[in-house]
């Protein structure tokens, strides 16, 4: 018998993030909620529940431009749950509207996307690893994109030649090579950790906002999401990229190991973390 998953979802109150919990839980996995609005949180977790009959997700509110909330996030969770099978580090901000396409900071002063895109979900990442390994077998989860650009590391936070889409395709190549990196530091056996780029332009709020219009349905993206969750023939595969349910290949530089090395020291550095 498959024991049903403990699986925390970051941005779980909009778009892929709250189709993947409304999944995972009807299919008997227990989710932990996070969000950055408690209303919203308090909608997806009754709908939940009210939905598919099962107990009442916990909601974890945080807004991930702010490294001090992201560390609050983690202990929140290690302090609600004894066991996390699956971290799906799914919330971010897109190239474009709403989050506006001039450059901006987060509460640390680091460039936002790269901040909300990456580094939160890093640190999270991080904070939560004892966690993960101790669950083993566990699994990480990226939601990336086929959007990359390569990460300049003479100005890693965009002061220079800004554009919204590049910062996010520079913060989306960065959270590849990070589940690369950690793949190598962390046994397969204890914790995985891929990447996807889960759908082209699903009809989420973000898209429609920036693109107006869709080209994949919301449901590929949940499919493939939903895979890398639960699928068993995924057991041990680690430091992949899927361009939807297809294993694919991220930029070079996210396999290069000296590139990967240092966006790994840097991270450590800008959330505050001992080198190793």
């Amino acid at each position: 018998m498959t024991r049903s998953r403990i699986v925390l979802i970051t941005g779980a109150t909009d778009g892929l993030g709250r189709a993947l919990a409304h999944r995972l839980a009807a299919g008997g996995d227990t989710v932990l909620l996070h969000g950055r609005d408690q209303t919203r949180l308090d909608a997806v977790a009754d709908a939940i529940r009210d939905e598919h009959g099962v107990a009442r997700p916990e909601t974890f509110r945080a807004d991930l431009a702010e490294l001090a909330q992201v560390r609050d996030l983690a202990a929140a969770v290690r302090g609600a749950t004894e066991r996390l099978d699956v971290l799906v580090s799914n919330a971010g901000i897109g190239g474009g509207e709403p989050d506006g396409r001039d450059r901006r900071e987060s509460k640390d002063g680091y460039e936002l996307r790269f901040a909300v895109n990456y580094l939160a979900g890093f640190l999270l990442t991080q904070e939560l690893l004892p966690l993960l390994r101790a669950s083993a077998p566990a699994r990480v989860v990226n939601v990336a994109s086929l959007g990359q650009q390569e990460i300049e590391f003479d100005d890693v936070m965009l002061e220079h030649g800004y554009s919204g889409m590049r910062a996010y395709c520079q913060s989306k190549l960065a959270q590849i090579a990070s589940a690369v990196e950690l793949s190598e530091r962390v046994p397969a056996a204890e914790v995985t950790f891929n990447s996807l780029h889960p759908a082209t332009y699903m009809p989420t709020k973000m898209v429609l906002q920036e693109v107006g219009h869709s080209i994949d349905t919301l449901e590929t993206g949940v499919e493939a999401t939903w895979r890398l969750v639960t699928d068993p023939k995924l057991a041990g595969a680690s430091g992949r990229f899927y361009d939807r349910q297809r294993e694919s290949q991220a930029l070079k530089q996210a396999y290069d190991e000296q590139a990967r090395g240092e966006l790994y020291r840097l991270s450590l550095k800008l959330v505050g973390l001992p080198e190793e």
